[in-house]
């Protein structure tokens, strides 16, 4: 097994280091600062994936440990193993639901000072975090951990700009990831207990409600279910959490080596002739929402919104605000335009000039936005699209995403190693807490499967709506409501510590990275 481990890991850093020297050897910076900063920026964004494995290993592992499925050796190589086929297969949704929390001013702006701070401030008070509360043996979630990060970044951004209105945060998405957050421990305990007081009237096995007896094994078929649930939450875990630093990885390589990474290379010639016909399409839809009334005069101190800056100033002032005008549509449609007529001439989305990249990616990443709220805010709750005229909006949006919100398979594959690998080391004081220290009795058997069956459906689950959980708590409380379920009681004293971690999380993590970014920002001017 160790030997099939090595040979992965060296086969994946070898594709990794040919995949991106080869990506890199088509640019051409003047200096080698983009390359140390892009050097630098991937070992952090790869050591919170390396800290978020080890940290949560115990999710996956503690159940067939305590339960003598497995050896403990063998049960975090397995844990790592199917972390790291998760990651691999990922859809990515998740990864751009992060980075959607982000100020849109720095998004645009990431190959610049503010950009490079937000960066690196997100990514060093997770990985402190992190390593804090796994010092304590604390389950905290690392998903809270970064989005109170990116938290403490919009809002220390806010403040060091406030005559700015594009400076803070996406409060709407911020709510509907934090919903997620809230509900899954709930599904999580109120889950487990149900199933497993319906397993307890549906089978009728003695052997599944007793605690092990020594070190002997379960009988072999609970043994194979506990091994089944261990791998599925170790999948799961792979494929939500792994994606949390995808999208800054992204982030971090458009803003270092925009001519490799601002727009997605894959997307060729041939499908030109597509995108073309579905942006005239788009462009004659909006041109039936556009009011006579709309005016000539732009934003942010342009004289008319005929001009890309001047139509990007509205699309991003909506975008801050969500304050929607008569303009906003008319910028909408230009801007469809002006990326539909750069990309006839360029030859394809592909081909777009190496100076231009970045520029059209921020275009593209505009109107993506734009697209997403303008049926939500305006008159009368926005724009009064038909059914016919969603559908062709959405088939729009989702061509542009498909040049701009690309993961390339080396950066899932290097994600997939960190955090595969990530989940083979220190998992040991979390594994007590979880096993030994939330309910007042050894876990048994059917109530170690049912907290994995609860928790493996609920990530996948928020995983199919691109949104990110805390596998940490949905894990934890999944062991809670099933010590609940048997009655054999809680530690209150270790449930306490887990919900004040959970509290502090937020608040901590937004603190800690707000400080820093105001720190990096200063440093950077």
């Amino acid at each position: 097994m160790l030997f099939f481990i090595g040979a992965i890991a060296v086969v994946g850093v070898v594709y990794v280091l040919s995949k991106l020297i080869g990506d890199l050897s088509a640019t051409h910076p003047t200096t080698l600062l983009p390359y140390m900063l892009l050097g630098l920026a991937l070992v952090i964004a790869l050591g919170f994936e390396f800290v978020n494995g080890f940290h949560d290993t115990a999710n996956a592992v503690a159940t067939v440990i305590y339960t003598h499925s497995l050896d403990p050796h063998a049960a975090v190589i397995w844990s790592g193993f199917w972390n790291f086929i998760g990651v691999l297969t990922s859809s990515g949704t998740v990864a751009f639901a992060i980075v959607s929390l982000l100020p849109v001013e720095l998004i645009l702006k990431v190959s610049r000072g503010s950009g490079f701070s937000m960066v690196f401030a997100l990514l060093v008070s997770a990985i402190l975090w992190n390593l804090l509360t796994w010092a304590r043996g604390l389950p905290a979630s690392s998903s809270h951990t970064m989005i109170g990060s990116i938290l403490g970044v919009g809002l220390a951004n806010q403040w060091m700009h406030p005559g700015s209105l594009t400076s803070g945060i996406d409060w709407s998405q911020v709510t509907k990831i934090a919903k997620a957050l809230f509900f899954s421990p709930l599904i999580g305990f109120v889950g487990a207990f149900i199933l497993l007081w319906v397993a307890k009237r549906v089978i009728t096995d003695p052997q599944l409600y007793e605690a092990p007896e020594g070190d002997l094994p379960p009988p072999f078929w609970i043994r194979c279910v506990l091994i089944l649930t261990c791998t599925g939450v170790s999948f799961a875990h792979g494929s939500n959490d792994g994606q949390k630093g995808m999208g800054l990885i992204m982030l971090i390589l458009v803003g270092t080596v925009p001519t490799a990474y601002a727009l997605n290379h894959t997307i060729g010639p041939d499908q030109l002739f597509d995108f073309v016909a579905v942006s005239q399409q788009t462009s004659d839809t909006l041109g039936h929402y556009i009011q006579p009334s709309a005016t000539l005069p732009g934003p942010a101190g342009f004289d008319s919104i005929t001009t890309p800056q001047a139509s990007g100033a509205e699309l991003q002032h909506f975008i801050a605000t969500h304050k929607y005008n008569s303009d906003t549509t008319l910028a909408l449609r230009r801007m469809v335009d002006t990326i539909r007529a750069d990309a006839v001439g360029a030859g394809s989305i592909g081909n777009v000039p190496a100076d231009d990249q970045a520029n059209m990616r921020n275009q593209m990443y505009l109107v993506s936005e734009t697209l997403g709220l303008v049926g939500k805010f305006g008159p009368d709750g926005g724009l009064r699209l038909t059914d016919r005229d969603k559908l062709i909006l959405a088939n729009y949006r989702d061509k542009l995403d498909a040049s701009t919100k690309f993961i390339p398979t080396w950066v899932k594959v290097a994600v997939a190693l960190a955090l595969g690998f990530g989940t083979m080391f220190g998992w040991k004081r979390i594994v007590i807490t979880v096993g030994e220290k939330i309910g007042k009795t050894h876990l048994t058997y059917a109530q170690g499967a049912s907290a994995e069956i609860i928790s493996m459906l609920t990530i996948f689950g928020a995983d199919r709506f691109g949104l990110p959980v805390s596998t940490t708590h949905v894990v934890s409380s999944g062991v809670a409501g099933a010590m609940a379920g048997n009655g054999s009681g809680l530690q209150f004293s270790t449930i306490r510590n887990i919900a004040l971690a959970w509290f502090l999380t937020l608040p901590t993590a937004a603190l800690l990275a707000g400080a820093l970014y105001w720190l990096f920002y200063t440093m950077a001017k």
